[in-house]
């Protein structure tokens, strides 16, 4: 057998069965049957990763080679292994999979087949495998006979790294070999692990091709107008991008080529913490049989219940973009028209919506800031800034200001319309002001994506130096500007000055360059 021979060729010997591109029937029985995962009133298969229920960004690495060294953006994000540790672990995990079973899904990332990469995944356990088969694009049977990987993952996670000989942190982790076409991973179930260390390869290789790879959500409207959101976790990327009005074209990994946009992915790994009917039904009908969900508590029943965060508060379901009604299953759209930057500022000062100019994209891009709640909310006076390139920073292996180079090439020859959404704070900071509407926000991203901030009339903000629209459709004016909905002006002022003063201090490790400095933040 074919297969066989090939995995030979990887060094993997004396496995008991292998079963490549397994119906999606087939792979939930096998999981079931093998005690990985149950299923749940909804028909979704659930199951429970263990120690690990995100991912582990300081057991991530690159392996150092002359051939990339010079490329990767190395420091905390980017953690070099040597060859030699490297080619240590991975012995020791092919001799791991000796009498073992092996479930091999053969696939593609990125729908434009000019630009796509054949990937296969070996993987333990069949539970993973399901994930990998509903998340990457799946082949015909025509492609899976002449199928040859351009990358290979193999992931075992009942195989533990030992740090004292491995050079790892822990017994988790996910190695990256550009020069060898190939990751290891190990020590942890969590699949988003799987997902993300091919988003890493694809941020490696597409620049090369002159692609900008990005870490957002694309939907496509009925006049062939596509629009990006970049947000990080707790932003609303999903929720703002699933719009019955428009097809989804990906809900997280895309490309933009000379052509246009196009996803990398054949599915979606959605958050379902606190999931709702009423407020994302379109997740909500997804979670059906073939979908898998991870770390979801069910009741004696078999019945989902989301609002439990028992085991962890990023509960996730994996289902493929066709489960989303009305998607663009194609995976393609056209040069975007609008883009917006998602920000949940808990400061309570960044306007609801402003207009930035390519500068000032190419700022807040490199910048990638959203502001969380440091620990749990209980007694928590102090929200925490978070600052993360590109709004993807754990996945961008070259320096930030080369992605944002060919962003702000892009968007003046495309002549694109750049937004900054704060989904966040109004009326005062975390803790004194309240979450701005859902409703507000839809209406605001609905007029920049129709156009009707085209021509509005704004104002400058005189901080931040981003211009905010007067009115906008549904829209209370005197939200616009954050100034007016805070009792204590000077204290709206000060609270903004302690934000920029936090963008100041995150920029100067990038040595940005002066004019998007100023374009960005000029005091007055």
């Amino acid at each position: 057998m074919e297969i066989e021979k090939e995995l030979n060729n990887l060094g993997l010997i004396n496995f008991k069965n292998v079963y490549r591109n397994l119906s999606v029937c087939k792979l939930v029985e096998n999981s079931i049957l093998r005690g990985e995962g149950n299923l749940t009133l909804s028909g979704a298969l659930n199951i429970n990763t263990g120690k690990y229920t995100g991912r582990s960004p300081k057991d991530r690495y690159i392996v150092d080679s002359k051939e990339i060294h010079n490329d990767i953006n190395w420091g905390d994000t980017n953690i070099a292994i040597s060859e030699e540790n490297f080619e240590r672990l991975y012995a020791r995990l092919l001799a791991y999979f000796q009498n073992k079973d092996i479930y091999v899904f053969d696939g593609f990332v990125g729908a434009d087949k000019r630009y796509s990469m054949s990937v296969r995944f070996i993987n333990e356990l069949s539970s993973q495998n399901l994930f990998v088969h509903q998340l990457f694009i799946r082949p015909t049977k025509k492609q899976l006979e002449d199928f040859y990987p351009d990358f290979t993952v193999i992931c075992a996670p009942g195989f533990k790294a030992n740090p004292e000989t491995d050079g790892t942190n822990s017994e988790a982790f996910v190695i990256i070999n550009i020069e060898r076409k190939l990751i290891i991973i190990g020590g942890t179930m969590y699949c988003g692990e799987l997902k993300k260390s091919i988003f890493s390869v694809m941020n490696y290789f597409m620049p090369k091709y002159g692609i900008l790879s990005m870490h957002c959500s694309a939907n496509i409207g009925k006049e062939n107008d596509t629009a990006l959101f970049f947000g990080l976790s707790g932003t609303g990327k999903t929720t703002l991008s699933a719009d019955p009005e428009r097809r989804l074209i990906g809900d997280d990994e895309h490309g933009w080529s000379e052509d246009g946009i196009f996803n990398f992915e054949g599915g979606c790994y959605a958050k379902c913490i606190n999931l709702s009917k009423e407020n994302e039904p379109q997740i909500w009908n997804a979670i059906r049989f073939g979908t898998l969900i991870e770390n979801v508590v069910i009741d004696g029943e078999g019945r989902e219940d989301y609002a439990d965060s028992k085991y962890t508060e990023n509960t996730r379901a994996a289902y493929p973009i066709e489960y989303i009604p009305n998607a663009a299953t194609e995976g393609i759209g056209s040069h975007p028209k609008t883009i917006l930057f998602l920000t949940a500022d808990a400061f309570g000062v960044l306007p609801p919506i402003s207009k930035l100019s390519k500068e000032q994209a190419m700022y807040h891009f490199v910048s990638g800031y959203t502001s969380k709640i440091a620990g749990t909310e209980r007694g928590i006076k102090e929200p925490v800034a978070t600052f993360s390139a590109c709004y993807g920073e754990p996945f961008m292996l070259l320096n930030p200001l080369f992605y944002a180079k060919m962003l702000g090439e892009k968007i003046e020859k495309y002549n694109v319309n750049v937004y900054l959404v704060n989904t966040g704070w109004i009326k005062g900071p975390y803790g004194v002001g309240e979450r701005i509407s859902l409703s507000y926000t839809r209406s605001m991203v609905r007029a920049a994506i129709t156009g009707e901030l085209d021509n509005a009339e704004y104002e400058l903000h005189p901080i931040f130096n981003v211009l905010m629209p007067k009115k906008c459709s549904n829209v209370p004016e005197e939200i616009l500007n954050q100034v007016n909905t805070w009792n204590d002006k000077q204290k709206y002022y000060d609270t903004a000055y302690k934000l920029l003063e936090k963008f100041n201090n995150n920029y100067k490790k990038f040595h940005i360059p002066e004019f998007m400095k100023e374009a960005a933040s000029a005091l007055r």
